[in-house]
């Protein structure tokens, strides 16, 4: 009964609008237009002190779309790495040819041999100008909603789990294939946002995703040469990350539930990549 009547709340704002999501100084319920990201959680513009603007995609999580660093610093590194990749003999056609791709794409009898650094570079690099252009594009997106919404140090967290959750996925169904891109990564991202939006009561931007989620999976399968190995476990791995970060949402508050999200993390990292180097071995 009393989720219901959370549910049911309307935003002291609007009123014609539901949602399950309060100010987290005042208690006061707010819509998605009303809400702003503080290291202490949402908080409605009068507790934030600032003016709240009517926004869509990244305002679905309150927050302005230019709290994005780590969005930002990920993009401007998988940029500075395809130009090491094409200074390293690649093209920008899409081909996996290129001395770093030999060398640090996602590889199983390479990293059983020792290279265990191709479980992380390998989410790095990308086939072709085309295939970075995309992936770029919805790590945009996805960060422009995601990280603002759940803050930097989580955003992260669930970025790298979910690169190398693609990581094992992309050895456990095809290890003998070097794999390169970072849409594992961002397929996690996905995954996150949904999670999050259906978490905070946020259904339209869920289901939005979701949407988008499908679709890529439908190309995913569609499409000759791309890992679907990769793609699932990235989804499961950035799923499962966000489901940490809304339960200590709920149920903890302070250096308790930051404790527990670190320690969280840090064992689904260490899994996903022990997971990928059994894998490989």
């Amino acid at each position: 009964m009393e989720a219901t009547q959370t549910q049911r709340q309307t935003c002291y704002r609007h009123p014609n609008r539901e949602t399950g999501v309060s100010c987290s100084n005042c208690g006061r319920p707010i819509c998605p237009e009303c809400m702003t990201s503080t290291p202490v959680g949402m908080r409605c513009p009068e507790c934030a002190r600032q003016t709240t603007k009517v926004r869509v995609g990244a305002g679905a999580f309150g927050s302005a779309a230019g709290n994005m660093p780590a969005t930002y610093i990920l993009i401007g590194i998988n940029a500075i790495v395809f130009l090491a990749e094409l200074l390293g003999g690649g093209t920008a056609g899409f081909n996996d040819s290129g001395s770093l791709i030999r060398d640090a794409g996602t590889h199983g009898p390479s990293i059983a041999d020792g290279d265990w650094w191709r479980v992380i570079t390998g989410g790095f690099l990308h086939a072709g100008l085309i295939h970075l252009l995309l992936n770029m594009y919805v790590l945009y997106i996805a960060g422009s909603i995601l990280e603002p919404g759940v803050g930097t140090p989580r955003f992260l967290g669930i970025y790298f789990v979910s690169l190398l959750a693609g990581s094992l996925g992309a050895l456990l169904m095809d290890p003998n294939t070097v794999t390169v891109g970072a849409s594992g990564a961002i397929f996690g991202l996905m995954a996150a946002v949904i999670v999050v939006a259906r978490g905070r009561g946020i259904q339209e931007v869920a289901s939005q995703f979701g949407l988008f989620v499908v679709l890529n999976l439908v190309l995913t399968f569609s499409i000759p040469g791309i890992s679907i190995g990769g793609h699932l476990g990235g989804l499961v791995g950035g799923g499962l990350a966000a489901i940490l970060v809304i339960f200590v949402e709920r149920q903890l508050h302070g250096r308790q539930g930051f404790a527990l999200e670190l320690i969280g993390i840090v064992l689904m990292i260490a899994a996903t990549f022990a997971g990928a180097l059994v894998v490989a071995g």
